[in-house]
């Protein structure tokens, strides 16, 4: 494949903010890509542009001639991309880059994007669905959605007020993780599970008022303890994604539902509490970005259970390497546009499953109608899908997703 001009330009993502869309001409016909963006931001991932989108879109228009005399025909070959672009662009560019060229090639050659990847997958992921939200992903009463670093002190925390309609959960994401024989299958319980779950809502929280938040999941009133309470009635394994670096500053994590602040002791011990009374599956970022060693404490205490790195990690390599050297996690998320870099996406797809850590490819909660992370999560083998629920662009991803498996048969 051929690829003759390179452009790109700004569009708008699910939460209406800017992200970058890349087309690229080609022998084979046009094809684009666009990346989605994060709210609550990990603080060693990488810039999602090199300075600002408009500094990127010129700098693609700028080198739009370079790629007219190199041929792409596997995916390895993304190494030319690379090695033009590297330094002059963030990592939502280069994903959204890399992810057209994918296309274009697997157009060529009559195959679909995980064939570029590994022709040979087979197992498809599990899905990991968010049914209720709080943290950084959910806004009550028109607080700042601006952008900020997890282990900053967010806009959100200084304008919160403590009146029972103001309230939600610390907590930023509440999952459901069907065990089921299909994509198909597991979609259809966590709509239905998410649906009952909003009934009930709307029984025990009086300012219930069937909104739901950046991620397509219920917004409420109710602490931790009490969503908790609701979902272990549905007999779907539960999960967690506490986003702790959120509300972790001066060396305690502050709780606003109710407000009260525990020390590092006390917060793995509360985790440890949860995970035990509600027989908790999953937990992602239960324990602030630094904290590589209470991280490892959890896994000790609980290893049947998957003590997830997102923030901890941030789809780094170096990160994970240090997670593994310290036993720090069981699994990882794996947001492609953390990186920007699919050939490091690659690196560590195969770092993780040579040291037995589940890979996890996660959507963000900015997001577009681009589907190509269900190719991705395929082609490396991912273990699990996380990708909400509910929602125009989150359910594109899924039926991708089902797409492939129907494929198979």
């Amino acid at each position: 494949m051929r690829i003759k001009s390179v452009l790109a330009k700004s569009i708008l993502n699910s939460r209406n903010e800017k992200t970058i869309l890349v087309s690229i001409k080609t022998n084979v016909g046009t094809f684009s890509a666009s990346a989605p963006s994060g709210k609550s931001v990990g603080k060693y991932e990488a810039k999602s542009y090199k300075k600002t989108i408009e500094d990127d879109i010129k700098s693609i228009k700028d080198f739009s001639d370079y790629f007219s005399e190199e041929i792409i025909e596997k995916f390895d070959d993304l190494r030319r991309i690379e090695d033009i672009m590297e330094g002059h662009v963030g990592a939502n560019t280069l994903f959204a880059l890399e992810s057209a060229v994918l296309k274009a090639t697997a157009k060529e050659q009559k195959k679909q994007v995980w064939q570029l990847i590994n022709k040979g997958a087979k197992k498809m992921p599990r899905l990991v669905g968010n049914c209720i939200g709080g943290g950084a992903h959910t806004t009550i009463h028109g607080n700042s959605k601006k952008e900020f670093p997890r282990s900053s002190v967010s806009k959100q925390s200084v304008e919160r007020k403590h009146s029972s309609s103001e309230k939600k959960p610390d907590f930023q994401e509440f999952l459901l993780i069907p065990n089921s024989k299909s994509i198909k299958e597991g979609f259809e319980l966590n709509k239905k599970a998410k649906k009952s779950i909003g009934q009930r809502l709307s029984e025990i929280d009086k300012n219930f008022n069937n909104k739901e938040n950046d991620e397509n999941a219920w917004e409420t009133s109710l602490n931790e303890k009490q969503v908790l309470e609701v979902l272990k009635k549905l007999k779907l394994p539960l999960g967690l994604d506490v986003a702790a670096s959120s509300f972790y500053k001066r060396k305690k994590y502050h709780y606003d539902n109710p407000m009260l602040k525990r020390d590092d002791v006390e917060q793995l011990g509360y985790l440890s509490n949860l995970i035990k009374n509600f027989n908790l599956f999953y937990i992602e970022d239960g324990l602030n970005e630094e904290d590589f060693e209470s991280f490892a404490k959890l896994v000790k205490k609980f290893p049947d259970r998957l003590i997830v790195g997102d923030d901890l990690t941030v789809t780094n390599y170096k990160r994970l390497e240090k997670a593994i050297k310290m036993k720090s996690i069981n699994a990882i998320i794996v947001k492609p546009n953390q990186n920007g870099s699919l050939l490091e996406v690659k690196r560590i797809c195969e770092l993780a499953k040579k040291n037995n850590i589940k890979t996890i490819f996660s959507h963000r909660s900015g997001e577009t109608d681009e589907t190509i992370l269900a190719d991705l999560a395929f082609g490396f083998n991912a273990d699990f899908f996380k990708c909400g629920i509910e929602g125009d662009v989150r359910e594109k991803k899924i039926k991708r997703l089902i797409e492939i498996e129907k494929s198979l048969k």
